[in-house]
């Protein structure tokens, strides 16, 4: 009887090891296809294949290619031949056009080789109208689509800290969390197919007028005299406090790696800030939404993309308040 405890413990070990063991199994006999291998798309699918799934890598960008080889991923030499006989499908793409063009109407729509089983996971930021009707053209040949946008950047694309908002039904948010939880911390169902869009443009008109309001202060103390690491210091402590002043503080020299420091290089640029300010825009259209301060946001944005900016981080809207072209 006086080893029974210690019995029981090598019973539960070994059953905890046999779960482990079957978990690796069935994630090393999961095939993912990853479409889109940029700034996100490549350090996301390294990630999922350091978890041990088997990952299917397509980019038109030969380099690209070739960095997701070095990581471990397998290189198909086309979206269709990542995508036939996938679990999970996912995309990483600049607009909507490019979605709706890889699964329902290029020539090769990736619908027409995605098994039924199958989920595609579309981490674009798009319009929601565009990820509807993806998702209805799926729904109509049996295969499933979630929109997922991300946010949370470079750094957590690779770190495998991203935020991802999901729109979606119940079932495919749990489907796909189980890749989603490889890739990111943050995993939100934000409702219904689309409604990961219109969150994720939300949070993005939000993250520009604290960048622009943030810029505004700091260059306002600077130009009367104050050190703007300790203004900024202030500013976190008191009820300034925001994400844009506490962690990507937009003034060079102030946080070492915040993209302000590195020469604004990295990180969001401004030509996807003004694209999701776009997004936004159309969506106070159709909802009859007032938002003068993400319109203005936009105009703001635009006229520093306007002096020749636009491949910059969005925090070098520093240099606009500066008059630095």
């Amino acid at each position: 009887m006086g080893d029974q405890p210690a019995r029981r413990t090598k019973i539960v070990s070994s059953l905890n090891v046999t779960t482990h063991q079957r978990i690796i199994r069935t994630i090393r006999m999961t095939t993912v296809a990853f479409i889109g291998l940029g700034n996100m798309g490549g350090p996301m699918a390294a990630n999922l294949s350091k978890a041990g799934f088997d990952v299917r890598a397509f980019d038109l960008s030969e380099a690209t290619l070739e960095t997701a080889k070095a990581n471990g991923c397998e290189v198909a030499f086309s979206a269709q031949e990542a995508a036939t006989g996938a679990d999970f499908v996912i995309s990483m793409l600049p607009a909507g056009k490019h979605v709706r063009d890889l699964y329902v109407e290029g020539d090769a729509p990736l619908f027409e080789v995605i098994k039924q089983s199958a989920l595609v996971i579309d981490c674009s930021t798009i319009d929601a109208d565009t990820a509807r009707s993806v998702a209805a053209e799926g729904e109509k040949l049996g295969i499933g689509f979630v929109d997922a946008p991300v946010s949370g950047g470079v750094g957590g694309a690779q770190a495998g800290t991203l935020t991802f908002i999901v729109g979606g039904s119940e079932a495919q948010f749990e489907q796909a969390k189980r890749v989603l939880d490889v890739m990111g911390k943050n995993i939100f169902h934000a409702g219904d197919h689309g409604a990961g869009q219109v969150a994720k443009v939300c949070n993005n008109m939000l993250l520009s007028i604290l960048m622009a309001g943030t810029c505004e202060a700091i260059n306002m103390g600077v130009k009367n005299g104050l050190d703007p690491a300790v203004l900024s210091e202030i500013m976190k402590q008191s009820s300034g406090g925001n994400w844009a002043l506490n962690v990507y503080n937009p003034y060079p020299g102030v946080m070492d790696n915040a993209p302000a420091s590195k020469d604004y290089q990295g990180g969001f640029q401004v030509d996807l800030m003004i694209k999701d300010l776009g997004l936004a825009m159309d969506v106070s259209q159709q909802s009859a939404s007032a938002v003068p301060m993400g319109s203005a946001a936009r105009s703001l944005f635009t006229l520093h993309k306007a002096k020749g900016n636009g491949k910059l981080d969005f925090s070098s809207l520093m240099q606009f308040y500066q008059d630095k072209s």
